[in-house]
């Protein structure tokens, strides 16, 4: 493989290597959880971050930087969790113009079944294919990219 003009061969290795394994580990979550309970990868994210927010309600512009999508996009998968009954959206209590979405009971109750499939996958696609000692540089390497990029640190 020839790098790109600008790259040495093991920055250009790493970087290939970083999209590859993002690629395929998340490709793979994504599957694993819409064979076992017809939810995506995608959904799921949705419903974890509004468990953790308070209320369990969050603005939808907030949601969207949250899982790292276009507002448009956070709309089109909260629509799909809405139409399962998983998710509600209302106007803002506070701010009339500002629409916010809402995990309901049965929102709850899927994340419940969908959390033990996805930690399962991350833990045979990503945790187990590293040392405890390569799990640490690991993380601490790509939070100090993100933070480069001023995304936010770890949950």
């Amino acid at each position: 493989m020839r790098p790109l003009p600008g790259l040495s061969l093991e920055e250009m290795e790493a970087w290939l290597g970083f999209l590859k394994a993002h690629a395929e580990v998340t490709a793979l979550l994504d599957r694993e959880l819409l064979d076992a309970h017809g939810t995506s990868l995608a959904g799921y994210e949705v419903l974890a971050f509004l468990s953790r927010a308070e209320g369990r309600r969050m603005r939808m512009s907030d949601l969207a930087g949250a899982v790292l999508i276009s507002p448009g996009a956070v709309t089109r998968r909260v629509e799909a969790l809405e139409r399962q009954g998983l998710v509600t959206r209302s106007r803002s209590l506070d701010d009339a113009r500002v629409v916010e979405a809402a995990l309901t009971e049965a929102g709850i109750d899927a994340l419940k079944a969908l959390t033990p499939t996805h930690v399962r996958g991350v833990r045979a696609h990503f945790v187990d294919q590293l040392r405890p000692k390569e799990l640490q540089q690991v993380a601490k390497a790509l939070w100090r990219v993100a933070g480069s990029c001023e995304v936010a640190g770890p949950p």
